[in-house]
């Protein structure tokens, strides 16, 4: 494959990148042991990219909700949204997360008939919800979810990256960023 990080936009040189977006792209080739795509293609704006890891940063390590849970969530909205670069990073990450090598696709096609809990699938309905439907969120939707475990704070946290999500959809979509081919197998 070894397609570009994206296609509608110049993807940078880390060289001429500053400072601090180096460092980071270093981490992230360092602890993946490849670059996702999403780091180039976002460093097209540094500004931009700074914001976005910084909000992704807050949404993933100062969380109620289990990582498993979160990357549940990226792939169930990411499915709703069509998008192909998240589905297939995040799946990766769910996959590895849930220890679960058939997860990910049974998130992004249906989460309503995934071999999930019962309180995943009310977490789940709630962030396709509010994806696809988000003027129909209601009281009785919060109602569920704490009927089945969840905190004010974890609500907060399920919405939170359901929002982010769908504006990462949206600039992966953009933006045509493709996934890198070594997300297709992790986790398997």
């Amino acid at each position: 494959m070894n397609e570009p990080a994206m296609t509608r936009f110049p993807v940078p040189d880390t060289e001429d990148l500053p400072e601090d977006l180096q460092e980071r792209i270093a981490d992230e080739r360092e602890e993946a042991g490849f670059l996702p795509n999403v780091f180039p293609a976002l460093a097209y704006r540094p500004s931009h990219f700074r914001a976005f890891f910084a909000y992704y940063d807050a949404l993933v390590e100062h969380t109620e909700l289990e990582r498993a849970e979160v990357e549940m969530i990226i792939v169930a909205v990411s499915g709703a949204n069509d998008c192909l670069y998240c589905v297939v990073a995040h799946g990766a990450l769910a996959r590895i997360y849930a220890d679960d090598p058939h997860l990910a696709e049974q998130l992004a096609t249906n989460h309503r008939t995934a071999d999930i809990p019962d309180a995943h699938r009310a977490m789940l309905d709630f962030a396709v919800k509010l994806t696809e439907r988000a003027p129909e969120v209601g009281e009785s939707d919060f109602e569920t979810l704490r009927e089945h475990g969840f905190s004010t704070r974890a609500v907060w946290d399920i919405g939170s990256v359901a929002a982010f999500f769908n504006l990462s959809n949206r600039l992966a979509h953009m933006a045509d960023m493709r996934p890198n081919e070594e997300f297709y197998d992790l986790g398997r």
